[in-house]
């Protein structure tokens, strides 16, 4: 296959000649991973643009008033894979919903997104990344074409090499396209007309039913079709040709018969001469029948093989922007859910002690921790979960809830075991591979209402030369059972998030998502077998590690507030957040200062004030969570940081060095960073 660019090594071309536009766009790139090339005009634009262009940044202004033409004409002369994106930076009020102007650049321009000034930086790099994204498709597509075209190429080769002529019939309008091959065998140049009509016209009188008669049987009933007829050439020499001729529908319904031709003149006069020897031609013609059927599956299996690349390519795209989705989603959960718990603990620890009160704030708390469990859920299957990565046994992990898959099943189920000790550790996070054995074994239960054997095994793999993992040793982990089993259909459905068999209320859909998203993570995969009536099989496929196994120490279930008060500068620009924050640090006995955005906290920083702690948010406006901490070490740098963030991946470019927290936490949490933090 041909190979596809990384498209961000292609240049990004940005044409804003008046003002900061170009230097803020250019740096926004820069933390996308691309270089911007800058055009002073539209004409040298126009100039720059071409096929190895990523995608293109221009201000509406720019293109007002320009002469296009030149663009245009660059734009419409692209190949049928390409459609270079466009972001377009249009003025205050001037988007596309009330500026026709500014809509009427997607006739001239094509595929263009609009960006309305002042922007947020982050929705200029969402743009810029979906472009990329978009590129990248129209690279991918550019390769299968290539591939496709190498493909006829050498389907032409294997047709010159048979000296075998290609031709098609259209039976509803009977219009013929031949190829030069096929022309020859009826005496005709490459270049000359040749009709259906001037074929029967060919075909000597005796044969031309044969002929008519292909089309008329295959009409009727389909099928394939050979006819040996005599053709009429200048020359007056008899000459003999073989078609073969297959019947196509298309889904429209339109019928055509498609087929290849050969010159068969010498082999008729030696049929002709040695009648006697007729087993011996029979077994050459069999044999030449045979190279045609051969070069007929080759056809056929390349158009299987494209369609399994569509489908595929198809079911990629969409799991991806699902994945774009819930990952957004569960972001903007976090943050929500942040201020609630936040005020909830704080509520539980100062309530007057009356039980019911308590039992409606637990109650309200224990929701909110249903909904921080979902968004983990959500982040799970987007593949940005944060996850805690330690060499670690995946029999000695099995072999550590052993009762607790027990406790789960029930006692209709019986559970064994084979556990392979040899096997190497793999890197992952412990919890999230364990509560992934838990759901695969409970989703094993409810398939067998009646009761069963589920089957836990552990064993080391090597794979070579698979389309989803690196070559290289893995550790299975497997759960097998003997409940009812899925149809293809459903199998094929079954990592789909909110996908579920099950009744409603006994299950989200998100188990086996999770689990799949989990297994990318890790750089693993989740494969799954399953017939009717035969039960299901699941394979977590886990790289293995050269690390050895940690020595696990005692950590405390919840951190006590550290005894010495500290002065700590929060920095969120989400009020309900911030509010939340300060209480929870107040009521752990600590002095805090507040500001609002990355400026004010610099000044603070800044000052003569005393600071022994900063904890930050990552997403604000005009300078994130990652920016200011780069800022402030320059002013103090032993100044300990704390970053909080809704995110459980930081968005690429940002890696930080720093201690995180994730959004929503309990107030035990806070505690614990704040005490860890002060004592390295």
């Amino acid at each position: 296959m041909a190979a596809i660019p990384d498209e961000r090594s292609l240049p990004v071309v940005v044409c804003t000649p008046r003002g900061r536009d170009a230097s803020v766009a250019a740096a926004l790139l820069r933390d996308v991973g691309t270089d911007a090339v800058i055009a002073e005009s539209a004409a040298q634009l126009a100039v720059l643009v071409d096929d190895e262009t990523c995608f293109v940044v221009v201000t509406e202004e720019t293109l007002r008033g320009a002469d296009l033409g030149p663009l245009e004409a660059k734009l419409a002369a692209q190949p049928s894979w390409s459609d270079l994106p466009f972001i377009v930076l249009t003025q205050t009020g001037g988007g596309p919903e009330r500026n026709p102007a500014a809509a009427r650049l997607t006739q001239a321009l094509g595929n263009v997104s609009f960006v309305e000034r002042p922007f947020h930086p982050m929705t200029f790099i969402s743009q810029a990344k979906t472009a990329l994204k978009n590129r990248h498709r129209q690279y991918e597509a550019r390769a299968r074409i290539l591939e496709l075209h190498e493909g006829e190429e050498k389907l032409q080769t294997a047709l010159a090499a048979g000296r075998l002529g290609a031709w098609e019939l259209d039976l509803d309008t009977y219009e013929l396209v031949a190829s030069a091959t096929f022309k020859a065998a009826f005496g005709r140049g490459a270049a000359e007309p040749f009709a259906y009509v001037d074929l029967l016209a060919a075909i000597h009188p005796d044969d031309r039913s044969k002929v008519e008669g292909i089309a008329g049987a295959a009409s009727r009933q389909g099928g394939d079709d050979t006819v040996v007829c005599r053709v009429s050439w200048e020359d007056g020499l008899p000459h003999w040709i073989e078609l073969h001729a297959r019947r196509m529908r298309s889904d429209t319904g339109a019928g055509r018969l498609v087929g290849v031709s050969k010159d068969v003149t010498v082999r008729k006069q030696a049929e002709l001469q040695l009648e006697t020897s007729r087993d011996l031609l029979e077994q050459r013609v069999a044999e030449r029948t045979a190279e045609l059927e051969t070069a007929h599956a080759r056809v056929l299996a390349e158009i299987a093989q494209r369609e399994r690349t569509e489908h595929q390519l198809r079911q990629a795209q969409k799991m991806e922007m699902i994945g774009q989705l819930t990952g957004g989603v569960a972001h903007d959960f976090n943050n929500l859910l942040m201020a609630v718990i936040g005020n909830l603990d704080l509520l539980r620890k100062h309530v007057p002690a009356d039980p019911r009160t308590l039992r409606l704030i637990d109650g309200a708390i224990q929701g909110a921790s249903r909904g921080a469990s979902l968004t983990q859920r959500l982040l799970a299957f987007a593949r940005r979960q944060d996850l805690q990565l330690v060499p670690r046994s995946v029999s000695d992990l099995v072999a550590g809830v052993e009762d607790l898959l027990a406790k789960s099943v029930g006692s209709g189920v019986e559970i064994r075991y084979g556990l392979d000790a040899q096997v190497r550790p793999a890197l992952i996070d412990a919890n999230q591979v364990e509560l992934a054995l838990l759901n695969l074994v409970v989703n094993a239960r409810d398939a067998m209402p009646e009761g069963g054997v589920i089957m836990v095994t552990t064993d080391q793999i090597r794979v070579s030369q698979d389309l989803q993992l690196a070559d290289g040793d893995y550790a299975r982990l497997m759960v097998s059972d003997t409940g009812q089993g899925m149809d293809a259909a459903t199998l094929a459905k079954a990592t789909e998030p909110f996908f579920s068999t099950k009744e409603l209320g006994k299950g989200t859909g998100l188990g086996l998502s999770m689990i799949h998203g989990l297994a990318i993570q890790l750089k693993g995969a989740l494969r799954l077998s399953s017939e009717p009536g035969r039960g299901t099989r699941a394979e977590l496929l886990l790289p293995v590690s050269e690390a050895s196994v940690p020595v696990q120490e005692a950590v405390p279930m919840i951190a006590e507030p550290n005894a010495a008060a500290k002065t700590v500068l929060v920095v969120d620009d989400d009020v309900l957040i911030a509010m939340s924050t300060v209480d929870l640090l107040e009521d752990l006995g600590h002095t805090v200062i507040e500001a609002n955005s990355g400026a004010a906290a610099l000044e603070i920083i800044a000052s003569d004030r005393p600071i022994d702690i900063m904890i930050t948010d990552f997403s604000m406006p005009r300078m994130n969570g990652g920016e200011l901490a780069v800022a402030a070490r320059r002013i103090r740098p032993d100044l300990p940081i704390l970053l909080a963030t809704g995110y459980a991946e930081l968005p690429p470019g940002s890696e930080l060095d720093l201690p995180r927290l994730a959004k929503p936490y309990h107030q035990h949490h806070l505690a614990a960073a704040i005490a860890k933090l002060v004592e390295g």
